[in-house]
């Protein structure tokens, strides 16, 4: 059984443990103020195993981040040791055109409480807190606003875009999956000239007033809806602010 100390410790979450609905969101949020969605060992070609240990250690003991299959595995590892009932689901990630990816194309999470909630982690920018899994309600935080619509045996993740349309993100359906499903789809994301993770390195973390992403050299901060970007002016500097805004040692 995992321990949940280490973990919790990680994120920064000293508050109750007790499996509520309010532990969940909190939990939530801290994980993804603290742990930031990542690809640099794509970049480096360090090989990446669907493994739930192999991921809660690169998170807890190296302080690192990840892309999806990590981050939303280790959070459900610690869901599960809090005593959650979680649920892996598979996702197709649409594209700015609604076309969606293949199956298993996104690990997210379903975690069942008196009601069931859509949890995740591991997309980059998103909700901060989870969503009911309930049709057609409308529910916001600080990251937007969002709904989650049935439709055909498939529910549709949705955000509501400046200029009034929804914007497809992905859509899933609520067939369990294992861990093992996602290798085929995790080594593709590695692997693949196709793959977006092959072509651009990137490190993105929430932050409570917006978000902080280094994409390339290209630094952009995001605070109340204004948006900032910078180019750096070298590799050093690269380095830099991943040690200091991001914790992460290269």
């Amino acid at each position: 059984m995992l321990d949940i100390k280490p973990y919790l410790q990680r994120i920064g979450y000293g508050g109750s443990t007790a499996v509520a609905l309010e532990t969940l969101r909190a939990v939530h949020r801290a994980h993804l103020l603290t742990v930031p969605f990542e690809n640099l060992d794509i970049g480096r070609k360090r090989k990446i195993e669907v493994d739930e240990d192999a991921f809660v250690r690169k998170i807890v003991e190296r302080r690192r981040g990840g892309f999806c299959y990590e981050l939303n595995e280790a959070f459900a590892a610690l869901l599960r040791a809090m005593g959650f009932r979680v649920t892996l689901l598979s996702a197709r990630v649409a594209n700015k055109e609604g076309t969606e990816g293949p199956e298993f194309d996104h690990l997210c999470l379903r975690v069942d409480l008196e009601q069931s909630w859509l949890a995740d982690v591991g997309f980059g920018e998103l909700f901060l807190e989870p969503l009911r899994l309930k049709d057609g309600v409308e529910q916001g935080d600080a990251a937007g606003t969002f709904r989650i619509v049935a439709l055909d045996r498939r529910w549709r993740l949705e955000r509501l875009e400046a200029d009034g349309t929804w914007q497809l993100q992905y859509s899933f359906d609520l067939q369990p999956r294992s861990l093992n499903d996602f290798s085929g789809m995790c080594r593709y994301h590695q692997t693949s000239p196709e793959s977006h993770f092959t072509q651009n390195e990137i490190c993105s973390l929430a932050t409570e007033d917006g978000r902080i992403t280094l994409s390339g050299r290209k630094l952009v901060v995001t605070r109340n809806g204004v948006r900032t970007e910078s180019v750096l002016a070298s590799e050093q500097d690269r380095d830099d602010v991943l040690r200091r805004t991001f914790g992460i040692e290269i």
